[in-house]
């Protein structure tokens, strides 16, 4: 075992290293552009030949068909319903278009992608043979470059709504816009290379990753995604869905939603009550009460650096703003209070109070 993987206290899990023993202390570091993570669940996907923007612009969410090189973007790939299956983030160099996915989607996508390509003059290939750097901040940015100069970095749009989209957030000051979130796309030489020199960074590993990821309300392919998720139900209308774009599959769900602007379920972080010192898994249920109906199901959680535990639930519309919710996870019972990522009535943010990091303090543990 080489690279990362090799490093003092690595915990490997798969493809993954989870941790270099001390997840609390890489959470800092990657938040302050002090660490460098090693993303073993991510992969690549590659798109070359002249038709790879417009083909993709007509069979997605996100308009690329004029994406200017360099510039970092998302989409969705919908079923007829509306429904996500696919998600990925992109960037162009100018003669490739290299997709970034969550490496479980990785093989369904290319497959689905060359089903659809028909005429279309463009060749796709998962790109096995590399490897992708989770970092934020100029400084660590610097430090890959001088190990893998010309690398492609795919810098994460969460930070803003996108051009054509939509924040079903109803706030002002979204904890995703402090989310300076990207990855590179690296040889595995060359991540091997940049763990044998770190330059002073440290390695973080992708449970860091993804409690920042949490921490900023952002939805994930491989965690948030069920065989209902509709985009606006995870606020996904903000970074990865043009709204004046022209016809793709699922527009016809995506528009009708939005106009109304009720989708059937919700986003929630909850702030988990950690008395117990136990920490809900994916698809613990979410409910109402101890003893009442199940509302909803846990879809991420993490210990976070400051905010202590968390978690990303998707539950039912009818759910009032300020329940305190229960998650059973095993035999124990978990309070969470909740911060609302998509309302019960999605609409514009003007007329709503700013959310101010005082209201993002964990509950009070006894």
């Amino acid at each position: 075992m080489a690279g990362f993987a090799a490093l003092p206290g690595a915990v490997v899990d798969g493809d993954a290293v989870t941790h270099f023993g001390e997840p609390l202390r890489e959470q800092r570091a990657l938040e302050q552009g002090q660490a460098i993570a090693p993303l073993g669940d991510r992969a690549v996907v590659s798109l070359t030949g002249p038709d790879r923007l417009t083909w993709l612009d007509s069979i997605t969410s996100q308009s690329v068909a004029h994406l200017p090189a360099g510039v970092s973007s998302e989409l969705l790939v919908l079923d007829p319903q509306g429904r996500v299956e696919h998600a990925a983030g992109i960037v162009d160099d100018g003669e490739t278009a290299w997709l970034l996915v969550d490496r479980d989607d990785a093989g369904p996508l290319s497959a689905w992608l060359l089903r659809m390509r028909f005429r279309a003059q463009v060749d796709i290939a998962v790109r096995d043979e590399l490897r992708v750097i989770g970092f934020m901040g100029d400084a660590a940015g610097e430090h890959l470059s001088s190990i893998a100069p010309g690398a492609v970095v795919w810098q994460d749009p969460w930070r803003a709504v996108a051009a054509g989209g939509w924040q079903y957030a109803q706030i002002t000051e979204h904890p995703g816009a402090e989310r300076d979130w990207r990855e590179a796309i690296v040889t595995a030489a060359q991540s091997d290379e940049l763990a044998t020199h770190l330059g002073g960074f440290r390695p973080a590993g992708v449970l860091a990753a993804d409690a920042l990821r949490i921490a900023a309300w952002r939805p994930r392919w491989a965690r948030e995604r069920d065989e209902r998720l509709i985009p606006h139900e995870v606020d996904w209308i903000r970074s990865a869905v043009h709204l004046n774009k022209g016809c793709y599959r699922g527009q016809e769900t995506v528009a009708k939603v939005h106009n109304l602007g009720h989708p059937p379920r919700r986003l929630v972080m909850l702030h988990l009550d950690g008395s117990d010192s136990v920490l809900p898994s994916p698809g613990d249920e979410v409910r109402s009460d101890a003893e009442g109906d199940e509302v909803g199901r846990i879809t991420s959680s993490a210990m976070h650096h400051e905010l202590g535990p968390i978690a990303l639930a998707v539950v039912a519309r009818r759910v009032p703003a300020d329940a305190v919710l229960h998650v059973r996870s095993g035999e124990t019972d978990i309070t969470g209070a909740q911060e609302v990522v998509v309302p019960a009535d999605a609409g514009s943010v003007a007329d709503v109070p700013r959310l101010t990091r005082l209201s993002r303090r964990p509950l009070k543990q006894d």
